[in-house]
């Protein structure tokens, strides 16, 4: 399902639909308000870092949770993810490991557990137990910034620039979970992902009301050798906002001769593969997808599909390592 139009007008010209559906809005904005000041059960016996957002859909949280995860790995600690494994069918707790699917975990479970352990839980603090038997000195949970059972040590809000937080209604009337002057006031940090054009565009908008610190980073392509000047292709994504990934396949010099936009976490069944096989076949093009929809590949289209992985890009993580070494997350 993609976002109706109107969640992304001017916050000061809301469209009709948005003022139609203000008294849902309100409703979800207090049900929200009131889980969130539920005081946690579960408190974690080492720090926990929860990636979120105030958005509805992607903002790029799982390249967020990567980075940080590489970030403290990189200052000596041992990272154990925590994620409730959305689309899957496990409610956990569940150590994840190479013998699961993305249709019991959820594909971004797979994805992490290229980086560290993973616990898929849908109850967030059950998953702790298991997560604390794996002895690290941090956990990193993947979403969950408005689910209150965990203690969290440092909040991190994730937004894409170029979509920014649309007309800044809450559900149905826009794209947000909550406010976003009731959310950010709860965020430690709010990391903006975009190029400058879009940074630009984004603090022109939001920035008076962004009372935490504000990092900028960009989604690079991950260099892996793959000469992609030329290459004609039929690119799929089932993300956030699939276009990215078109453009930055175009970026790379790659012919996309078709973009196939699929829904957020969307099954990639038989059925589908065959279909987009079929069709790059008579375009004579190269089928090509994101490492997020790579590990809910079947697995006979596998070795038929070309990955491109990206990575995020911290413009200057000095207010993100200052954090970290107030909770004890300094270089070892």
């Amino acid at each position: 399902m993609r976002p109706p139009l109107f969640w992304n007008r001017p916050a000061d010209r809301p469209a009709w639909q948005s003022r139609m559906l203000s008294p849902l809005a309100w409703l979800y904005a207090s049900a929200t308000a009131r889980r969130v000041a539920r005081p946690p059960s579960v408190n974690a016996s080492v720090p926990v870092i929860c990636i979120g957002n105030i958005n509805a859909g992607g903002t790029g949280k799982t390249p967020t949770t990567i980075a940080v995860t590489q970030l403290l790995q990189d200052l000596g600690h041992t990272v154990v993810c925590l994620t409730r494994g959305y689309g899957g069918t496990l409610d956990g707790p569940v150590l994840v490991t190479p013998k699961h699917t993305a249709a019991q975990v959820g594909d971004e479970p797979l994805l992490l557990a290229g980086f560290a352990d993973v616990i898929v839980s849908k109850d967030r603090g059950a998953g702790v137990p298991m997560a604390m038997d794996q002895k690290p000195d941090v956990i990193v949970m993947d979403d969950g910034f408005q689910n209150p059972d965990l203690r969290k040590d440092l909040s991190i809000v994730v937004v894409d620039a170029t979509v920014g937080f649309g007309n800044g209604f809450v559900l149905p009337s826009g794209p947000l979970r909550e406010p976003v002057s009731t959310g950010l006031a709860r965020a430690d940090m709010l990391i903006s992902i975009g190029g400058s054009a879009a940074q630009n565009s984004f603090d022109a908008t939001w920035g008076d009301a962004i009372p935490c610190p504000q990092i900028q980073a960009t989604l690079e392509p991950l260099p892996t050798g793959m000469p992609w000047d030329g290459v004609k292709c039929l690119a799929f994504a089932g993300i956030g906002h699939p276009e990215k990934f078109f453009a930055t396949l175009r970026g790379l010099g790659a012919e996309v001769a078709r973009g196939e936009a699929l829904a957020d976490h969307q099954p990639l069944s038989d059925a589908l593969m065959t279909r987009l096989e079929a069709e790059a076949r008579l375009l004579g093009a190269q089928l090509v997808t994101t490492e997020k929809d790579a590990v809910r590949l079947p697995p006979s289209f596998r070795a038929k599909v070309l990955t491109l992985p990206v990575r995020l890009k911290i413009k200057d993580d000095t207010d993100l390592r200052a954090a970290l070494s107030k909770l004890g997350l300094g270089q070892t």
